[in-house]
């Protein structure tokens, strides 16, 4: 089974997999894209979440261990309203449930795309990345 194979898995059962959900979930994935984006790479993504009060969460997520959990109200505390309004308003759900939805799926993102504790910066590979899984999530 291939590292796209498992993450869709786990966000799948993390999810579920109730079809009125998928479109949602979708746009969360397009909405991490939009925060890498806007964070100037998934670096600057992780410097930001660090900066805002998550570094011992986002150490887990890179490190081989369990990942830490986060909450919802973290992920807005850490990204701001005004990033967390956008992600939601692109996936079409209330503010609370995009960062209850960005809760499960960054610290999964981050640990499958840091196999070795280092991110790679290449966006282009991300995003090509985050594509695939969508198809196979949501195709």
């Amino acid at each position: 089974m291939g590292l796209l194979d498992q993450l869709a898995g786990q966000v799948l059962n993390n999810l579920g997999t109730q079809s009125q959900e998928q479109p949602q979930s979708s746009a969360l994935l397009s909405g991490v894209m939009a925060l890498v984006n806007q964070a100037g790479g998934v670096q600057g993504l992780l410097n930001q979440l660090q900066q805002g009060g998550l570094g011992d969460q986002v150490a887990s997520w890179l490190g081989t261990g369990q990942n830490q959990p986060v909450s919802g109200d973290q992920i807005t505390n850490a990204l701001g309203n005004d990033a967390l309004s956008q992600v939601a308003q692109q996936a079409g759900v209330a503010p609370e449930h995009a960062a209850a939805g960005l809760a499960q799926l960054l610290p999964q993102i981050i640990d499958h795309l840091s196999p070795n504790g280092q991110v790679s910066d290449n966006n282009e590979l991300l995003e090509q990345g985050l594509a695939l899984l969508k198809g196979k999530l949501f195709g």
